[in-house]
């Protein structure tokens, strides 16, 4: 089959598109023909070397995929040759990626997808909904009525956080730029300001003057004494990007206010975890209100420079949508 594959960690000029052996399942395998991938700022920290994982080497790079069931192993009862399925849990931990024609998923980390709903829509919101998912719920423990602030709600984590939110029945107020604001409030998003506002504090306590239950900041900027400033008591603040962000930490009014920082990865998250957050991807992709913003086609031999993209930040509120079948 052919695929996009690195035989070392390193930069994008590691990547390389050809012929790798068939897969084949193992008893609790679910041998997949991919229709569709992408590509995640996360593939290029494993891909780098950056978040450090088992990698089989030759790696199939990539987490996600769409695609339809061809063959099941034996203990894999759930699924059945034509099953239109999905996955976001690949190319980490000793499994093979999704950048490939074919790739063999673990059956519990197999999901179907809803009756029609589009290959290309599904694969850009896999990632970034369970990322969402995990953040709030996980984590957060966010429930109904609280005030959910995300910082960077237009990019595809923060639509996500937002569109999620609200569907739990929280207030969002949220942070984008000027050019995102009519995004973000279509989302559902009761607040947007923007983020290069020069009084962020002055300007959330004005809109959430009881305070911010949940701050999630999916920037990576990281800015905590704003954050803890804005929290409500009992408030959470979940982190979720910025590898090499250093904050300071305001520890008086922090544990003042009974506070809490969560920090986490989703390469961390159990199957069980990862699984509600499927149920609840699917349900807001099958009613179209969980969907990308812009999306753009790249064939599978493009993954290199896919790579190069996300690095450098040329593909923000871009999804990219990675087709094997475009290479002909």
């Amino acid at each position: 089959m052919r695929a996009a594959y690195i035989e070392q960690i390193g930069s994008p000029d590691e990547i390389r598109f050809g012929d790798l052996p068939d897969p084949r399942p193992g008893p609790t395998d679910v041998l997949v023909e991919i229709t569709a991938t992408t590509v995640n700022p996360v593939d290029t920290f494993v891909r780098s070397g950056l978040f450090r994982t088992a990698l089989p080497l030759p790696l199939a790079v990539g987490r996600d995929l769409v695609g339809t069931v061809i063959e099941t192993g034996p203990g894999a009862t759930a699924f059945t040759p034509g099953d239109r399925v999905w996955s976001n849990s690949l190319g980490h931990a000793g499994r093979q990626g999704a950048a490939a024609e074919r790739a063999v998923v673990p059956a519990d980390r197999l999901y179907r997808l809803p009756a029609g709903v589009d290959a290309e829509t599904a694969v850009c919101v896999l990632h970034p909904g369970a990322t969402a998912y995990l953040a709030l719920f996980v984590h957060a423990k966010v429930r109904p009525g609280e005030t959910v602030f995300v910082a960077g709600a237009a990019g595809n984590v923060g639509s996500a956080l937002v569109v999620m939110a609200i569907d739990a029945g929280a207030r969002v107020v949220a942070s984008a730029a000027a050019a995102d604001a009519d995004w973000v409030r279509s989302l559902g998003a009761a607040e947007v300001f923007d983020y290069r506002d020069p009084a962020p504090a002055e300007r959330l306590a004005a809109v959430c003057p009881d305070g911010v239950d949940v701050y999630v900041d999916t920037f990576g900027t990281n800015d905590l004494p704003t954050a803890v400033g804005a929290l409500a008591p009992r408030g959470r603040i979940v982190l979720l990007a910025g590898v090499g962000a250093r904050p300071v930490l305001p520890v008086g009014p922090f544990y003042m206010k009974d506070a809490a920082i969560l920090g986490f990865v989703i390469s961390h998250a159990t199957t069980a975890e990862l699984a509600a957050a499927a149920g609840a991807i699917n349900h807001l992709v099958a009613d179209g209100r969980l969907r990308p913003r812009r999306t753009e086609r790249v064939p599978l031999s493009a993954m290199a420079d896919a790579h190069r993209r996300m690095e450098k930040g040329d593909l923000r509120g871009i999804r990219l949508v990675v087709r094997p079948d475009l290479d002909g």
